[in-house]
């Protein structure tokens, strides 16, 4: 506990960048202890796939797990999240301190304007954006209708779209206390070509994202 305050309080009261390096080093932490504790370790696949400088990821969401693991992998992410995970103590408080985007999906315009306006901002400074297009975890094997908001930064910003798929909730289920050991696999793939119109990206997304999920589910 007294370690772990001493690693987010400079977050909480610093610049920027302390909130994030606050946030990697508790990932990390995490990280360790499900590695050495529960023998749950990660691959990463596609790495090449990953462009140099502002990009915008867009990953399948199974687990808190997915969260960690960007902050311990980019070198600086923003995380585009509903507004209201702000109100958690803490770590709410440190996701707003280190530059996450928080909308408001109960006001669909003004939330996408927000999301513009922060990926924007994000961009110029030359950091990754991370956008989640269900919106929300679900369990593995089970899809949501994608969201807008991707579509409308890959329209608006002009930066690559990496998709990545994953499995982590094989092993760190939503909602569950429980952690298995075993081995997660994140895996970026090709980025998505430039100049689609905005229902054939979604769709095409989705599918590369969904059919290499299941892939890995049963991998």
């Amino acid at each position: 506990m007294g370690l772990g305050l001493i690693v987010v309080v400079p977050g909480l009261v610093g610049p920027r960048q302390w909130a994030q390096c606050s946030a990697r080093l508790w990932s990390r932490g995490i990280f360790l202890l499900l590695e050495h504790v529960i023998g749950l370790h990660h691959e990463i696949r596609g790495l090449e796939n990953i462009p140099p400088g502002p990009v915008i990821i867009a990953a399948k969401h199974q687990s808190a797990w997915d969260t960690l693991f960007f902050h311990t992998f980019l070198e600086d992410p923003v995380f585009i999240v509903k507004r209201e995970l702000f109100a958690i103590p803490v770590v709410g408080w440190l996701m707003r301190k280190s530059g996450c985007i928080g909308i408001d999906r109960s006001k669909s315009m003004r939330a996408l304007r927000t999301m513009r306006c922060g990926a924007e901002n994000a961009a110029r400074n030359g950091s990754q954006l991370v956008i989640f297009p269900e919106g929300t975890r679900t369990a593995p094997g089970v899809g949501r209708s994608y969201q807008t908001g991707v579509a409308m930064l890959y329209h608006a910003l002009s930066l690559p779209v990496v998709p990545a798929a994953l499995n982590s909730g094989l092993f760190w289920g939503r909602r569950s206390f429980v952690k298995r050991p075993g081995r997660i696999v994140v895996e970026f793939l090709p980025p998505m070509p430039a100049g689609m119109e905005r229902h054939v990206f979604v769709a095409e997304l989705q599918s590369r994202i969904e059919s290499s999920s299941r892939r890995l589910l049963s991998a």
